[in-house]
């Protein structure tokens, strides 16, 4: 991701360098927030959504092998050819060879979280084939050779003078244009030859439905449509865990998908995607990339629930104020944090510390995912594990030292007051780190355990007796 060995809060320090950025940010995704609110409040029927949709993704949770199998046969019969991965290295080599068979080494890509965890751009870009993102945010992280930082707003932490700057640079737009429908209107143009000279195309998945053996992709831009409709070749890149038992299972997750994603009624395209057209071929491949490692982890399989709504981040304190990127993994925010350490605890031991615990991202998750929940779980596990930095374990050693004895407590208590009063340059320096982002308070005159002393409660207690 190009971030080194930084971890979340060094990378948060970067984001935090532009004031005005961070405050921007934090409240348009705020604004995203509170539309999903409004879309949500309209239907009487919405907790009963959610609890329908987390219920029939434990139905499929617990018995996926079934389902996928079904699944399976049911797209061959639809004349789909369907490709099974272990792990990203292995679907971005299926991908290789599709292309390769076909003679193809110019492609167009629609939005995929899969393929970016994958990193396949970069896998193929190194093979000698042209990727082009065709998603309009998706293509602007790409001219400016970054990732996505939000799921479902690729480029929510680009202001739009920087957007002109980049179409200036790569589409020849004129110099110092920054409005939003002439920069769209060239984006239109300069994709749409892409489209017409591509002759395979790779999209997502949003859904896939064993009874039938088709697939939906979700777009408001209909960019995976023109993609996959005007290719010979239609590559559909999917995790194992995106499966519904039927289709009626769709319209639950069609109706809470945009609602919490934008706070959009629906997405604009919701298209099915069952056999491929005469004279085109038409791939899936099913990817698991730690899935079933996480399936088998009692306290994470709930995460297997997400849909990739993104409203978990959008509604968290701690995302909306440190950017995606931050997170140095290709899903940002709350659910990333969860799903990151099982594919590589140690690179990722950060992650679920960057949390304020406060549950508002279980709170709006359309599939009921007890987030913070496993962010709490992951952190113990991690700590188990000899993975958490450093300095706070031996910070939390002294604190389990110190709050474990009466004794000691009460000198602690009364040396702090002490540091406070008479050396305050001892605590307000920039070793502690506490001291950052915080004032800190005066100190108090005496503990509680004193005051509570000097109290005469025998009063209150013959009053309760009258």
């Amino acid at each position: 991701m190009g971030t080194g060995t930084k971890d979340h809060a060094q990378l948060s320090d970067v984001f935090n360098e532009d004031e005005a950025r961070v405050n921007w940010h934090d409240e348009t995704l705020w604004f995203v927030r509170a539309k999903r609110d409004k879309a949500a409040h309209h239907i009487p029927e919405w907790e009963m959504l959610r609890e329908m949709a987390s219920q029939i993704k434990d139905n499929v949770l617990s018995d996926l092998h079934s389902y996928l199998s079904e699944f399976e046969a049911n797209a061959q019969k639809n004349g789909i050819k369907v490709h099974w991965a272990a792990d990203g290295e292995e679907h971005n080599r299926i991908v290789e060879q599709i292309l390769k068979e076909n003679g193809v080494d110019r492609i167009v890509k629609s939005k995929s979280m899969l393929t970016e965890e994958c990193h396949l751009n970069e896998y193929l870009h190194q093979h000698g084939i042209e990727v082009i993102d065709t998603d309009l945010g998706e293509r602007i992280v790409q001219l400016a050779e970054e990732p996505p930082s939000h799921i479902v707003l690729p480029c929510i932490h680009k202001k739009k003078e920087e957007i002109g700057d980049l179409f200036h640079e790569h589409l020849g737009t004129p110099e110092g244009m920054s409005d939003p429908v002439f920069l769209t209107a060239a984006a239109r143009v300069h994709l749409r030859e892409k489209f017409i000279t591509r002759r395979a195309a790779i999209t997502g998945v949003n859904f896939a439905v064993a009874e039938t053996g088709e697939f939906v992709v979700c777009t408001n831009e209909g960019n995976a449509d023109m993609g996959a409709h005007l290719a010979d070749v239609h590559i559909a890149c999917m995790g194992i865990e995106k499966l519904v038992p039927q289709r009626k299972h769709l319209s639950v997750f069609l109706r809470l998908l945009a609602r919490s994603a934008t706070g959009q009624p629906i997405t604009t395209y919701s298209s099915h995607f069952k056999k491929p057209r005469p004279g085109q071929t038409m791939h899936l491949i099913l990817v698991d990339n730690g899935r079933t490692k996480q399936l088998g982890r009692p306290d994470f399989r709930n995460s297997l629930k997400c849909i990739r709504c993104g409203a978990c981040m959008n509604t968290c304190p701690v995302y909306r104020r440190s950017g995606g990127h931050s997170y140095h993994t290709a899903i940002a925010g709350p659910i990333g944090s969860i799903l990151a350490p099982n594919l590589d605890i140690k690179q990722y031991a950060d992650l679920p510390f960057a949390s304020t615990l406060c549950g508002s991202c279980t709170n709006v998750s359309p599939v009921k995912i007890n987030i913070h929940e496993q962010l709490y779980k992951w952190r113990q596990v991690i700590v188990k594990e000899g993975y958490a930095d450093k300095t706070k374990v031996i910070a939390m050693k002294a604190m389990e030292f110190t709050l474990s004895s009466p004794a000691i407590y009460k000198i602690a208590g009364k040396a702090g007051r002490m540091v406070m009063k008479y050396a305050p340059f001892m605590v307000n320096n920039k070793l502690n780190l506490w001291y950052h982002q915080r004032e800190m308070p005066e100190p108090p005159k005496q503990s509680f355990g004193e005051w509570y002393k000097q109290q005469d409660f025998s009063k209150e207690k013959t009053n309760q007796h009258d």
